[in-house]
């Protein structure tokens, strides 16, 4: 019976000593490759942000400048900016009534697109339709210029940020280089592949800031567009079916007229006399 006992348990005991040793092998191995193995070191935003050098200082001043002009030209081509309710509903109510000087005080009251356009209309009055949409004409492309150059400033932002960070990457690598020319880092290619990652933070950075100011420059574009039009829409519906016939020569604002009558009008005959002699 003893016998029998042994013969039959002996393969099991065998068998769970074998799994027993090849876990310890596995486990003596596992721990060499966790002592061979390179140390991986967690490193701050700022640490990662140090590796890019001195040329970090500008990549920070262009990503500054950038977020205040996406927020300054969102400002400035929202419609509130554009085309506020209250002045619009003014120089409506000026119109309907036939105050065209209490229109043109009104465009005083707040400096916003549709006033400063409206007001160059009104002034022109006098001189005709033609002349008047002419000065509408060139008064909506000078606001929508002015908020147009601000915008631009993005797409210069996200032409140059690449350009800087690839410049700072180009000091990085040479200074790699160098000492991998000095024989530093050819007994340590880790050293040297780990210097190569830290320059690249520089073109990284530059391409951080190049993408968001692309992005808002087609956005903001876009969207002074569709703002100008509905503008425009505006202020051709105030000065459609204008009487400019009883405008004719009526001057409207104070605005300095600096064109007079030629001084020789009234001694013309004495002028003609002098120029033949």
């Amino acid at each position: 019976m003893k016998v029998c006992f042994s013969a039959r348990f002996t393969p099991l005991i065998a068998t769970a000593l074998s799994l027993l040793g090849a876990a310890a092998a596995h486990a003596q191995e596992a721990a060499a490759a966790a002592a061979t193995a390179p140390t991986i070191v967690k490193r701050s935003l700022f640490q990662v942000l140090q590796d890019g050098g001195l040329i970090m200082f500008p990549l920070a001043a262009f990503s500054i400048a950038m977020v205040w002009l996406i927020i300054d030209c969102s400002q400035r081509t929202g419609l509130k900016r554009l085309l506020p309710a209250d002045d619009v509903e003014k120089l409506r109510n000026s119109f309907r009534s036939g105050d065209y000087v209490g229109a043109y005080q009104t465009t005083l009251d707040n400096n916003s697109v549709v006033n400063n356009i409206a007001r160059v209309g009104l002034v022109t009055v006098g001189d005709g339709k033609l002349a008047t949409e002419h000065a509408i004409a060139e008064s909506i492309a000078q606001e929508q210029s002015k908020i147009s150059n601000r915008i631009s400033y993005l797409s210069v932002i996200g032409v140059c940020t690449p350009m800087v960070g690839l410049l700072g990457t180009v000091f990085g690598m040479i200074n790699a280089f160098e000492s991998l020319g000095g024989g530093g880092a050819t007994q340590n290619t880790g050293a040297l592949a780990s210097a190569i990652g830290h320059v690249l933070v520089a073109t990284a950075s530059g391409l951080f800031v190049a993408i968001p100011a692309f992005m808002s420059f087609y956005f903001l574009r876009n969207r002074l567009m569709g703002g100008m039009n509905e503008v425009e829409v505006e202020v051709g519906n105030l000065f459609r079916k204008f009487p400019y016939h009883l405008a004719e020569g009526v001057h409207i604002g104070d605005q300095e007229l600096y064109a007079n009558a030629p001084n020789w009008a009234e001694g013309g005959a004495d002028l003609a006399g002098a120029a033949a002699h």
